[in-house]
């Protein structure tokens, strides 16, 4: 049996070897056939086809609880969850407030200090109270929820959960039952006595205590509450003087003089509604560290509900189901109709079924995604700015012919955003301390500094152009700004052949000289003048940024030092007083220019009063004007007070105005219905997709390459089939020696 015992490993291994390979190559055949057309899709099998929209977000959302949620961030998720009394038209420029949930607009009534009722005209100083009576649309419901799920016995089904209850629970569709119920008047209450909350910190709790009246006292009884009882508190036992429900779907709330720009706040999730089953439900024990909160998990009756929330990978919106009848608008801009936005007129909303935005944290495969058709629409970075826009000599921008051919559209505004370089007005240097000559040469210093750097430049390399400098604090667009000549900041620019042309670096250093700091240096002792930019790590102080900087102060003499800190050291820094420069953005929260003067009005000094006024601007002249303006209604006369505020701005220069950021967005051919607008924030019910065609687009960008393969396989023949011909003959002459053995040997041995 000897010959049998040397050739059976070479047999099993001549299987073994052709049984590899064959597997390998079925394998790769079953692998072409198996992918389908497109074979980097990210996203299920079972999703393609399905109408989904794709999108991406950078930073996860820290709040999404209606009471402490003020990022964009958040507000992309937010808005389209739970719904306020009001919102903007969707299409209407300048914006205009109509009704969301509310069924009409709120019936105002002002009443001077004897109680009795003014004409609509009657001037504001003479107002003492203003009643909004709001009533909202019957038969709204809200989204299926646990915290609404009963027994038979009709109470709650998930109240009183016991530990053991908890422990499989991860995320709301771990419970098995959900139920819902009508939106209720008494639930817009709830809201706005959950300002006052001890634990929630809600961020305008400050400026609506201003006006509602109890709002404070309320929040220091709901103090003391939270120290005796540190789980739920239930608010329905607490009463809150300026508001209070008239009937099931009407409610009224009572502010302390006139306040016209109180509507647009009835169009943010702070005044949206929460019904109190929601509160309840979450603030059962062990219910937080599960992430089961309203922070998390937030209700509502908004067009979409959130069924996932992994902020670090993924959060997705589907359509909810007890979602009310929703016409998309027939009117709008002279130009929307030419640019298909008119075409789903009078249309029911949602058009989407779900929204998948998945986490992206670094640009280029945010990019990649998007030219491949996996996200719907992008924005436009400094990276890719190139890529996806060419700039005329005139500065026109257009799309590229690469993101032509494919369809892709290109979608610009002006934000109603700032960008500016504060002062510090509290520094002894760039605020000139208590004496008046002291101020007077700062203000010199101030003016000098935002002549010397020249924001244009700075839009221009840093980016891409997308960018208006800025004037004063209020964007263009918004009422209160001018246009032209008569819009220029005087002091920084004059007016030449119809055009605004920035004063030069010699008009910088003859205000530095008035300013005691002549070619940089102190007149009296010569010392250099050294100015100090506090900032963050990945912020304006980043080397390339602060190199720059550096360069404009140079031209003048002066010395430049960057103070990189953490964020939360910055802000103490900010809050405290002991920044001297510092870069700031503020987003409106509304279309009023109210909402961007406010930022330099004295009772809202940052240090003083811990409010939004981080440059510390003190001006009792201007502050008399904004307590006048604040409150009229647009017109001649309020024009002409803003002129004068933003007169004194100019000359006093708390800030270095900076720039208006312009909103550069992309979006496939397949994507209908987008308007850009960052005010308008509940943009989701809107949208619509022609699924159809970006199916096709993905399967025409992504088709599979497939001769790389092919070389690789024939490589791979190669490089067997010489082993394999060794291996044959190799197996012939071991046979063939075999063979020619004597007979007793193959019959004999063991």
């Amino acid at each position: 049996m000897r010959l049998l015992s040397l050739r059976l490993p070479a047999l099993r291994r001549a299987v073994l070897f052709r049984a590899r390979f064959g597997a390998f190559a079925c394998a790769g055949l079953l692998l072409l056939g198996g992918c389908g057309p497109v074979w980097n899709d990210p996203y299920p099998a079972g999703e393609r086809g399905q109408n989904i929209l794709y999108s991406a977000f950078t930073e996860r959302p820290k709040h999404l609880d209606p009471v402490q949620s003020y990022s964009e961030d958040e507000a992309t998720f937010l808005y389209q969850i739970v719904e306020p009394p009001l919102q903007y038209h969707y299409l209407k420029r300048p914006y205009a407030l109509e009704p969301g949930v509310a069924a009409e607009m709120p019936r105002l009534r002002r009443y001077d200090a004897a109680g009795r009722l003014l004409s609509d005209t009657a001037d504001a100083s003479r107002v003492a109270k203003s009643v909004y009576e709001i009533r909202i649309r019957p038969g709204v419901m809200y989204q299926p929820h646990p915290a609404f799920a009963r027994a038979n016995d009709g109470t709650p089904r998930y109240l009183s959960m016991a530990p053991e209850d908890l422990r499989k629970i991860r995320g709301l569709s771990d419970f098995a039952e959900t139920g819902t119920r009508e939106l209720e008047a008494a639930d817009f209450v709830h809201q706005i006595k959950r300002l006052a909350h001890a634990r929630l910190h809600s961020p305008i709790f400050e400026l609506m205590a201003e006006y509602l009246p109890g709002l404070k006292e309320l929040q220091a009884r709901l103090a003391d509450e939270a120290k005796r009882n540190p789980g739920w508190i239930d608010l329905t036992r607490f009463e809150l003087p300026g508001v209070e429900v008239v009937d099931r779907h009407t409610y009224r709330i009572t502010l302390k003089g006139a306040y016209p720009q109180f509507l647009f706040w009835l169009s943010m999730p702070f005044f949206g509604p929460v019904p109190p089953e929601a509160d309840r439900f979450f603030g059962q024990p062990g219910m937080a560290e599960r992430n089961l909160t309203l922070d998390w998990w937030p209700v509502g009756t908004g067009p979409y509900m959130l069924v996932e929330n992994n902020p670090n990978a993924r959060m997705v919106l589907v359509r909810n189901p007890n979602y009310r009848a929703d016409a998309y608008p027939c009117e709008g801009e002279a130009a929307d109709r030419e640019a298909g936005l008119l075409a789903d007129c009078g249309k029911p909303m949602p058009f989407i079924d779900k929204v998948v935005f998945s986490r992206e944290r670094e640009g280029i495969p945010y990019w990649n995604k998007f030219l491949q058709g996996y996200y719907d629409a992008s924005g436009v970075s400094s990276d890719n700015f190139d890529q996806a826009v060419s700039m005329t000599s005139t500065g026109e921008v257009s799309l590229s012919d690469e993101m032509e051919a494919r369809g892709i559209r290109l979608l610009t505004s002006v934000s109603p955003s700032i960008f500016y370089l504060g002062f510090n007005m509290l520094d002894p240097v760039v605020g000139g301390g208590d004496t008046r000559e002291g101020r007077e040469r700062a203000r010199k210093l101030r003016q000098a500094v935002s002549v010397a750097l020249d924001m244009e430049e700075f839009v221009s390399i840093f980016l891409n152009g997308r960018g208006v400098p800025a004037m004063s604090p209020i964007p263009p667009g918004m009422f209160g700004a001018r246009e032209g000549e008569a819009g220029i900041n005087p002091v920084i620019y004059e007016w030449r052949d119809g055009q605004p042309h920035r004063r030069g670096v010699d008009v910088a250093r003859r205000l530095l000289a008035e300013a005691g700091w002549p070619e940089g240096r102190s007149a009296k002792t010569g010392e250099p003048l050294i100015l100090n930019l506090d900032t963050t790590p990945g912020g304006l102080g980043d080397k390339s940024r602060s190199d720059w900087l550096a360069k404009q102060f140079r031209e003048l003499g002066v010395q430049f030092v960057v103070r990189p800190t953490d964020f939360n050291r910055f802000q103490d820094k900010v809050r405290q007083g002991n920044a001297q420069l510092f870069f700031f953005g503020w987003n409106a929260d509304y279309p009023d220019p109210e909402n961007m003067l406010f930022l330099l009005y004295g009772p809202q000094g940052k240090v003083k009063f811990q409010g939004q006024n981080a440059s510390n601007y003190e001006n009792p002249e201007y502050d008399r004007l904004f307590e006048r303006m604040k409150a009229m209604p647009d017109g001649p006369e309020r024009q002409q007070i803003i002129d004068r505020m933003v007169g004194m701005l100019r000359e006093d220069a708390p800030w270095l105005f900076g720039f208006h950021p312009k909103s550069y967005s992309l979006q496939h051919g397949w994507v209908h219905n987008r308007k850009p607008g960052n005010i308008v924030r509940n943009t989701l019910k809107y949208q619509r997709i022609d699924v159809a065609r970006r199916e096709a687009a993905r399967a025409e960008w992504n088709r599979p390459v497939l001769w790389p393969l092919f070389m690789l396989a024939l490589l791979l023949a190669a490089i067997v089939a010489p082993a394999l011909r060794h291996w044959r003959r190799h197996e012939r002459a071991t046979a063939a020696g075999a063979s020619a053995m004597p007979a007793a040997d193959v019959r004999g041995g063991r």
